[in-house]
């Protein structure tokens, strides 16, 4: 029997992250389907799961970059590594608010994990949430998190507990949520938001006792509602129950003729700009939350102006990762996608915004990879539901997704999707599969063609070393250039231009009848001109094309087919 935690060490908070990603993964459909508050659009399990999908993936990535192997990372690594990447991966309203509670946990566990330490991370976490959400309302995950925290802090010493006291206030504060809130009351069930937390809150209780929770209440005790989204002007009733007048009948986001966008991105931003941001969204829209710090920010706003609010981003930073999303018909229905599915599309997941606005162009649907931030297999799933087609073909473009694409793509089949998976290695050859896309011919033929077209395209790219190392080429020092083909180490130089000259004559000695080129964002044009001269000049009949990939981790990406 595994040894239980005196306290929240690293150990424990992959334990507590994985058990939470397994418990949302369980009832994800159940607190999809009582989703009414803000907007009644039925995604608040999900975007819970994969704001989770994306902490758990942080923290394994920390124990995997450890290199002792016999001990654990530092707690402060893990706590803060599951705050980052339920950050960047939050979705939703549940999934923002929920990325600030870790985070603010984060904040004081990285000091230390007991008991003591828990009591005050669990204060801070409720506080912070409400901090985030321009106009709280009670009945909601906010409530569960403050109730949460209270009862905490009547556990005696022992961290079990504190955990324990922790999950039995949520429950009891969620069983509460219908009579707070009108539309939870009319519709006959908990808050979504709220339900989720207290599954989150028993994964920590499970990871602290060993044993399995209880599972909290589903609903005020009775078949939900179906609400159609269009209830609160006018006395106009929402699943079938009388709207009586009051201030608590329109709730925000939830009302007739309320903001047709949800508009999420990151940014990148100081303090002071950000508080200027959150005045101008809360002036364009509602269910704002502005999440993050030190730098970076997680946004998310119920807005008509999709435009304006991305500007106002651009005002007060860098915003990326732009999510827009389209809920809200003339008549004020959330409404999933009732057009008929396209018979087919293409997922592609690109290393730069630059190739992102390529592969569009050629009527793909794009998954950004920044540096360092790996799409989880949730992320690609959402891409392959955006896609709304009968049939997909998925691009990963990188060796190391190779595992996350096949769990997206099994996902997809059981919605009814078939989905084929060609194991691409690198964005230049999702380009060549690309390229031979017909969709008008028949699914495996053209999985075939694609397949075929991203096999005969040799890979490369040139990147910075950022240590001293020994590689198949040699010892590269910290600085040098490496020129990588087909993943491997090939060329060590000290400059791009002639480490690049050196890696297109390796990978065109084989043959070749196109270069295909992509620029980094800082890589002057004067480059591409000089490599697409030198191929000119030494490889009779080999054409160039040359492309802008934008903000991506490699300076240079190469490929010859």
């Amino acid at each position: 029997m595994p040894q239980l935690p005196d306290d929240l060490d690293a150990v424990a908070v992959r334990t507590w992250c994985s058990l939470a990603l397994e418990a949302l993964g369980r009832e994800r459909a159940e607190i999809d389907a009582i989703n009414v508050y803000p907007v009644a659009d039925g995604d608040t399990g999900t975007n819970l799961y994969l704001t989770v999908e994306s902490a758990a993936a942080a923290v394994e990535a920390v124990f995997a970059a450890h290199e002792t192997g016999t001990t654990a990372p530092a707690t402060a690594d893990a706590v803060r590594a599951m705050a980052h990447g339920a950050l960047i991966g939050a979705r939703g309203n549940s999934g923002t608010i929920l990325a600030q509670l870790l985070r603010g946990m984060a904040a004081v566990l990285a000091d230390g994990g007991d008991a003591a330490h828990l009591r005050l991370a669990l204060t801070r976490a409720a506080a912070a949430a409400r901090q985030a959400v321009a106009h709280p309302v009670e009945g909601t995950v906010l409530t569960v998190a403050t109730a949460a925290a209270e009862a905490a802090q009547d556990g005696d010493g022992a961290l079990r507990t504190v955990v324990d006291a922790a999950y039995e206030g949520a429950r009891a504060a969620l069983a509460k949520t219908p009579g707070q809130l009108a539309v939870l009351g009319r519709a006959g069930v908990v808050d979504a938001g709220g339900r989720g937390l207290v599954a989150v809150l028993g994964a920590l209780l499970e990871a602290v006792t060993g044993q399995a929770p209880a599972r909290g209440p589903r609903t005020a005790g009775r078949t939900p509602a179906p609400v159609d989204g269009g209830g609160c002007d006018d006395g106009l009733p929402v699943g079938g129950v009388p709207v009586p007048d009051g201030p608590d009948d329109c709730p925000e986001g939830g009302a007739r003729g309320g903001p047709a966008f949800e508009v999420i991105y990151l940014l990148e931003a100081g303090d002071a700009q950000v508080d200027r941001l959150r005045a101008r969204l809360d002036a364009l829209g509602d269910s704002l939350v502005v999440v993050g710090g030190d730098g970076l920010w997680h946004v998310h706003v119920h807005v008509d102006d999709a435009g304006a609010a991305v500007e106002a981003g651009v005002e007060a930073g860098r915003p990326y990762r732009i999510r827009i999303t389209h809920f809200a018909t003339e008549s004020g229905h959330d409404l999933r996608p009732h057009t008929e599915p396209a018979r087919r599309a293409v997922v592609v997941v690109v290393p730069g915004d630059g190739l992102a606005g390529l592969c569009t162009e050629a009527g793909a649907t794009t998954v950004l990879a920044r540096p360092g931030e790996p799409p989880a297999s949730g992320e690609l799933v959402d891409a392959i539901r955006r896609a709304h087609a009968r049939e997909v073909v998925l691009l990963p473009n990188d060796a190391a997704l190779r595992h996350t694409a096949a769990a997206a793509a099994e996902q997809a089949r059981t919605e009814g999707v078939r989905v084929a998976l060609v194991p691409t290695r690198a964005a230049v050859q999702g380009i060549a599969a690309l390229a031979v896309h017909e969709p008008d011919r028949g699914f495996d033929e053209d999985v075939v063609a694609m397949t075929a077209a991203a096999g005969a395209t040799r890979y490369a790219e040139l990147a910075v070393a950022e240590r001293q190392s020994w590689t198949m080429a040699g010892v590269c020092q910290a600085g040098d250039i490496l020129g990588l083909i087909d993943g491997d180490v090939a060329v060590i130089g000290a400059d791009l231009p002639a480490t690049a000259r050196t890696v297109l004559d390796r990978m065109l000695a084989a043959g070749g009848e196109l270069v295909t080129l992509v620029l980094g964002e800082d890589v002057p044009d004067a480059l591409a001109d000089a490599l697409e001269k030198h191929v000119r000049e030494g490889h009779l009949a080999v054409d160039t094309v040359v492309y802008r990939g934008g903000h991506q981790r490699a300076p240079l990406l190469i490929g010859v087919e």
